[in-house]
């Protein structure tokens, strides 16, 4: 199971910049540290986190992000061989699933620019969930698309939100520092091992709980 921007794309600070801008169209002062910190939550996790839970901007703001954010999608890249280590997994007979807080418009960006989706058995986005991450319910909803018991399966992320979405629905979670967060974080978050980054993770994954 593989969270998709800041795991598997070089998307998170595509994202920062997008939500950056958009807070100030909206003439709101926001640090983007702290937007990077919320990075991984869903759309509306990360407004309560940054401007508050009943805030009168959140819908416009999710607006400007996605404008902005798409405006830049011929910047986005897979990380360096993220394809090969889904590709590498699916040819092994593991069940790959993309779980996702991205909308249908950012969605089909990323899946254009990882170009997997022939080996891929499922993908869950934020539209497919009532509640995003750190909420379990994408992992759920990943885990009953796959058709796989919690103990059978991985979550492969890159913030300490996925971490906790997966701990929470009884997932290990390998963890991956592309998505720009500290390995003590990640491990102290529950993950079970770090890595560099997906290429990293392709390099060791004889040895890793993927194919444990």
């Amino acid at each position: 199971m593989f969270d998709v921007d800041g795991t598997l794309v070089d998307s998170n600070y595509l994202h920062v910049h997008a939500w950056h801008r958009a807070f100030a169209e909206l003439g709101r002062a926001v640090d983007s540290w702290r937007v990077h910190r919320a990075i991984g939550k869903g759309a509306g996790k990360l407004l309560s986190t940054v401007l508050g839970e009943e805030d009168a901007d959140h819908d416009r703001a999710k607006e400007l992000h996605s404008r902005f954010y798409l405006e830049t999608a011929e910047l986005l890249r897979p990380f360096d061989r993220a394809p090969d280590l889904v590709r590498t997994l699916a040819a092994r007979g593991v069940h790959v699933v993309l779980a996702t807080s991205a909308g249908p418009d950012e969605l089909k960006v990323l899946r254009k620019v990882l170009d997997v989706d022939d080996v891929v058995t499922a993908i869950v986005s934020g539209d497919d969930v009532d509640a995003t991450k750190p909420d379990p319910e994408p992992v759920f909803a990943a885990l009953e698309r796959a058709g796989t018991a919690p103990e059978e399966t991985v979550f492969v992320g890159d913030a300490v939100w996925d971490v906790h979405a997966a701990t929470k629905a009884g997932v290990r979670t390998v963890a991956v520092r592309s998505g720009g967060v500290s390995a003590a974080e990640l491990t102290e978050a529950g993950a079970v091992a770090v890595y560099d980054d997906a290429a990293a993770l392709l390099e060791g994954l004889e040895d890793s709980v993927l194919l444990g």
